[in-house]
């Protein structure tokens, strides 16, 4: 490789190694430090960098044990060991329940445990008949008093390092107890192992050390002019480092909030826009308004425990609310005062009570309707749960768009036109369908599918207008327009996602480029 090739791309760092020393000189970080006056980053840098370029090459590398004092250890050195200070408390204050012990001194009761163990081992504590913990002999605290000259030795050492040459053998044995490699928070020491690199220049590095010194180049040349500079003028006369136009600049990555919470964010704005209310609710809701309020039969096949996760402590709730609970139990069986024939079964007044996870948003809708204004105009996010298989359009827990509409003159055509927003305007849709649907809450009841240009048709949600015996036992006598929509799927098409597990991504780079396409 031409030497002259290499100039523009050498940083300082590189520049200043190339100029002080020659081929074959034995280098590493402790000398470049007391040298150059490099931290040992740098001196890593250099080395890793002229390594790349070819211009030096590792010679050898060595390793030994260091243990470094942890600021638990420097805890203990300014306010005594766990063992001085319990002795110390001891014969102050005289004997004492352990309890009472570790609340004085603020300790631990398993550390203090460990301390009451080595000290009574070596005869200075003792336990009375009474299970109180008494000093025996205070003199006989050898351990306390060598792990205080151990600590007092390593806060006079360079960054609280010792070297395991540095140590003798009972040192050694002491800090065998005391230090720890990983997880040191409890530890007075922590151990590792200190590596050190030796490498040299390569002979390539002479030319190019030659050519350095023929363009005048030191290694000393600014990178930028700061605002000081600009104030004192120093810049006229400082030498500055040639601009590599070709360099890559660094990337930025500013702070952005995620795609799915903005898309979200989106669907509510557009829904207050058209004079919407939001309602929400807690994720935890009882089998009364999750189902039987939506005269739902207690009997049906979404109630099963593969459809619905149940609670296990508490499993059910105290109470339902009055006059809803009397209500909605007649309607079930003989229709009530709505005109139905009901469901014709005995309503079990302790299984409504039973708690669940939110297995739809309608609950929302069903809670909101006896406080509800007429006319007006509802809806809430919610997160569901329910037991499914997932796949590319299915999630155990999933997002709803749950909404109603109050008024004596909504009709289907009105309900069709909200779905329609729903497909186009925020999912993007570009071919949507309505398909007949069953719901045991609405009728009549209709489904809303659209075309991914992947996945193919699938369905969005569910709508209808709710029934008689859901409205008027939760005391509304007007029509109620009623939808949910799996949000979830919205976001499937308008991110142009293919996978709603991706909504989810581990992947940043993926969840940055998904950002980019929210409306």
């Amino acid at each position: 490789m031409d030497p002259r090739s290499l100039l523009k791309g050498l940083h300082p760092l590189e520049i200043k190694v190339l100029l002080h020393y020659a081929p074959g000189e034995p280098l590493d970080a402790v000398r470049l430090a007391a040298e150059l006056d490099y931290v040992e980053g740098h001196s890593n840098q250099a080395q890793a960098w002229l390594i790349a370029k070819e211009l030096a090459a590792e010679s050898g590398r060595t390793s030994k044990a260091v243990y470094e004092l942890t600021p638990l250890g420097r805890t203990w050195l300014e306010t005594g060991t766990p063992e001085e200070r319990m002795v110390a408390f001891l014969q102050e204050k005289g004997p004492s329940a352990m309890p009472a012990l570790c609340q004085a001194i603020g300790m631990e009761q398993k550390d203090a445990g460990s301390a009451f163990g080595r000290l009574s081992r070596e005869g200075v504590l003792s336990m009375t008949p009474e299970k109180l913990v008494a000093v025996a002999d205070a003199t006989k605290s050898l351990r306390s008093a060598a792990l205080k000259a151990l600590l007092t030795k390593a806060a006079g050492a360079e960054g609280g390092i010792l070297e395991e040459s540095d140590l003798n053998s009972a040192e050694m044995s002491l800090m065998a107890e005391v230090a720890k490699k990983r997880g040191s928070g409890d530890a007075a020491f922590r151990a590792a192992e200190r590596e050190t690199v030796t490498w040299t220049l390569a002979p390539a590095a002479a030319a190019v050390s030659a050519l350095l010194r023929e363009a005048g180049v030191s290694g000393e040349e600014l990178g930028a002019v700061t605002q000081a500079m600009l104030e004192d003028g120093s810049w006229k006369g400082a030498a500055f480092r040639s601009y590599n136009i070709k360099s890559r600049p660094a990337r930025l990555l500013p702070g952005r909030r995620n795609p799915y919470v903005q898309f979200l964010e989106s669907v509510k704005d557009k829904l207050c826009s058209l004079g919407f209310e939001e309602f929400d609710g807690g994720l935890v809701e009882t089998e009364f308004w999750n189902g039987d309020a939506l005269f739902m039969p207690q009997f049906h096949s979404a109630r099963d425990i593969h459809d619905v996760y149940y609670l296990a402590d508490p499993t059910k709730a105290k109470s339902i609310e009055e006059p809803y609970l009397s209500r909605v139990a007649e309607t079930h069986e003989n229709g009530g005062s709505t005109g139905s024939r009901g469901w014709r079964y005995g309503f079990d007044r302790e299984f409504t009570k039973r708690l669940v996870l939110r297995s739809q948003g309608t609950v929302l809708s069903a809670r909101q309707l006896p406080t509800a204004k007429v006319p007006g105009k509802y809806f809430g996010i919610a997160r569901c749960f329910r037991y499914d298989k997932v796949d590319a359009t299915h999630l155990s827990d999933f997002y709803q768009t749950e909404g109603i509409v109050l008024g004596e003159d909504v009709n289907l055509k009105t309900l069709l036109g909200f779905l329609e927003m729903f497909a186009v305007e925020v999912a993007g849709a570009k071919e949507v369908k309505y398909v007949p649907g069953y719901f045991p809450f609405t009728e009549p009841s209709v489904e809303v599918h659209i075309k991914h240009p992947v996945l193919g048709w699938f369905e969005l949600g569910g709508a209808g207008i709710f029934r008689p015996e859901v409205t008027e036992p939760l005391g509304v006598s007007v029509p109620v327009l009623a939808w949910g929509i799996g949000i979830d799927r919205m976001a499937l098409m308008a991110l142009g996602l293919n996978d709603l597990r991706e909504l989810f991504s581990y992947d940043i780079e993926n969840v940055r480029l998904r950002r980019a396409l929210v409306k």
